[in-house]
């Protein structure tokens, strides 16, 4: 057995020092959530008088269930159409060695490189002719076409460690390429699939200058914007907004508890035999 020394005492001593510092905003998160209007003491001093009142005003005053319901909807289909177009993009990238192929990965990579905002008002234009303003379908092309490249990269990277005996077994057998890919290739894709539904789903649903710019004037509304509609120019109800954030945390950490495991195994790029 490992004797107990003063290095490891001190290594416990650091890694609590860094545990309650990482907790720290928790702490104030909470105790601001639950501290009423009528508390006007520092946010570090536990309150006296907890109360849940906040909770119910941020549920009741800013249409938070719609504005929870609008995210779900755009993460789930959003992610779900990344998934698609990246995995289905990457096999040929990854498996065909012609010259396209390098051509047609460093033309998404270009995806990574160029900022979002230089297309900001042509795309806004484009949709409001369309007639799409005030609604989700804007929302959904734009983060699909933001997501795409970035999520392409991590299966193409992820593919390539892959033996390529699995697809090769599936053609003697007579299957297609489709078929290889959907029966044999994306199940060794999950590793990759939970990091890129972790990663795709927390920049949608915490993104906030998209809905702000597309949704702006109407009744849709999603998380963080819904939390933005307690901050006026001269009062903030930060009570009412830290219980908002702590509502509106709720699916994300539910879908991380799930989905942690595949996020490890995708960021570890290791394929099991």
């Amino acid at each position: 057995m490992n004797r107990y020394t003063w290095k490891t005492g001190l290594g416990e001593s650091g890694m609590l020092v860094v545990a309650l510092i990482f907790l720290f905003p928790i702490y104030i998160l909470l105790n601001v959530a639950i501290r009423p209007a009528s508390d006007s003491g520092s946010p570090l001093v536990p309150t006296t008088e907890p109360t849940f009142g906040n909770f119910a005003a941020a549920w009741n005053q800013s249409g938070l269930g719609g504005a929870i319901a609008n995210s779900a909807i755009i993460t789930i289909v959003s992610v779900l159409l990344i998934v698609a177009i990246s995995s289905l993009a990457a096999y040929p990238i990854a498996r065909i060695t012609a010259g396209w192929s390098s051509f047609a990965f460093y033309g998404f990579m270009i995806g990574l490189l160029l900022p979002f905002q230089l297309g900001l008002i042509p795309l806004y234009t484009t949709m409001r002719q369309m007639g799409l303003l005030g609604t989700i379908v804007p929302l959904i092309i734009i983060y699909v076409g933001l997501r795409v490249p970035f999520s392409l990269f991590l299966y193409v990277q992820f593919l390539r460690q892959i033996p390529i005996d699995y697809e090769e077994a599936a053609a003697l057998d007579g299957a297609s390429h489709l078929q290889t890919f959907g029966r044999v290739v994306f199940p060794l894709l999950r590793p990759v699939t939970g990091t890129v539904v972790i990663l795709n789903g927390l920049f949608i649903w915490n993104d906030f200058l998209q809905p702000l710019l597309y949704l702006s004037g109407t009744t849709n509304r999603t998380v963080p914007v819904a939390v933005y509609s307690f901050v006026g120019e001269f009062t903030s109800q930060w009570g009412v907004i830290f219980s908002a954030l702590i509502i509106g945390v709720i699916p994300v950490l539910i879908a991380f508890f799930f989905l942690q495991k595949s996020l490890i195994q995708g960021l570890a790029s290791g394929v099991k035999g």
